[in-house]
């Protein structure tokens, strides 16, 4: 990892994060991914780092940690496992949102317990006719005296069946995003269920179901923020969701390529070691190049986040889908290096690759990462 202009802090940061993925993740790494485990007892060690409530007040037993430190620890986590990784970023993005747009007996119910991992969060937005076009969901919420009756599915919900309170968006006006509202759904709630396990490419070490809801009736005072404010505050997640995956894009190619180099090295071919090849060279160079470029702009626009620059959505639109596509090309060039033995799960790259490919999808596609930039540079959508 790249640590020019890092303070000593955020030094010891990525130390200490990078030597509990070393520990406590990478080992375990490709058994979660064959055998589907979700390994809940490690994400709670992980809390004991204070990486359960990374952006959350020190008040609710959060870290308190900016955008440009988080990028830092979820780069590191991704060295180890890019799929635990990309969990414990949503995660985090559950904890900031109940933080940032929650009241206080809102954060003193459930922040305590998601920052030490005890509680489990889940983020539902996407629906099944609902994905890139988030504006359209269909789920309501219908108000009933004191209390709320949601009713809809929620569809590739990362931990569903395992996490413990569930954001939900829906809809209590009309249509279009100012028709939106936050909620925050327990799984005790009756009428939550959940679909199966999905069947997946990659980040098979945690769970992918589908959320139904069948009138689950919540007091009313499980509301994040007012009536209609619902996709302001998805969109407000997102922007920090979006430099969490594309810093556990950064994390996992990172690996990709360190583990090219010390094959390229062990690795002899008609006579000679492949790293002394300079067509190889060449490779590897690119790969490192386009990686660092990658990493300054996930930094750039984690300081824009930080600094509440009226530029920062647009900038981590454009950390996201370059990060997240440079990612997966280094990790399969590395695959290639590693010829056949790439291929095999014991050289733990084809790993790489199938988690880092989603990661182009989820938290907005890059294609609606586009759009977004492309609205800010024309005007469009004004």
């Amino acid at each position: 990892m790249m640590t020019t202009s890092l303070t000593e802090e955020q030094l010891a940061l990525v130390e200490t994060t990078l030597d509990f993925a070393q520990e406590h993740l990478a080992p375990g790494a490709a058994a979660w991914d064959q055998d589907k485990h979700f390994p809940v007892d490690v994400l709670r060690k992980a809390a004991g780092l204070g990486l359960g409530g990374v952006y959350v007040a020190e008040d609710w037993g959060g870290s308190a940690l900016t955008r440009s430190d988080g990028v830092l620890v979820f780069e590191a986590l991704a060295v180890g496992c890019p799929s635990i990784a990309g969990y414990l970023s949503i995660h985090n993005m559950v904890a900031w949102i109940i933080d940032r747009f929650g009241d206080n007996t809102q954060r003193a119910r459930w922040l305590p317990g998601l920052c030490t991992m005890d509680t489990l969060g889940s983020y539902c937005l996407t629906e099944p006719g609902a994905g890139s076009d988030a504006a359209a969901l269909r789920t309501r919420a219908e108000r009933d005296g004191d209390h709320y009756v949601l009713s809809g599915v929620k569809q590739f919900i990362s931990g569903a069946g395992s996490s413990d309170v569930y954001i939900v968006m829906a809809r209590t006006g009309d249509d279009g995003p100012r028709g939106i509202t936050a909620f925050v759904v327990e799984r005790d709630d009756p009428g939550l269920s959940f679909g199966p396990n999905e069947k997946k490419m990659g980040w098979n070490a945690q769970p992918t179901r589908p959320v139904i809801l069948d009138a689950v009736r919540i007091p009313a005072d499980r509301r994040l923020g007012a009536e209609g404010e619902g996709f302001r505050i998805a969109m407000k997640g997102l922007n920090g969701g979006r430099l969490g995956i594309a810093a556990c894009s950064l994390g996992g190619a990172q690996s990709a390529l360190d583990r090219s180099c010390a094959y390229l090295s062990d690795r002899e071919a008609f006579g000679t070691r492949l790293i002394d090849s300079s067509a190889l060279q060449f490779r590897l160079a690119d790969m490192a190049t386009e990686l660092t470029a990658a990493r300054a702009l996930v930094r750039q626009a984690a300081a824009a986040l930080d600094h509440d620059d009226p530029q920062a959505a647009q900038l981590c639109a454009m950390a996201k889908r370059f990060a997240t596509d440079t990612g997966f090309t280094v990790a399969d060039r590395a695959l290639q290096l590693h010829g056949g033995y790439g291929y095999l799960s014991e050289y733990g790259v084809e790993k790489i690759v199938r988690d880092l490919r989603v990661h182009q999808i989820l938290e907005g596609s890059n294609e609606i990462m586009r759009i977004i930039v492309a609205r800010a540079l024309t005007g469009a959508g004004r």
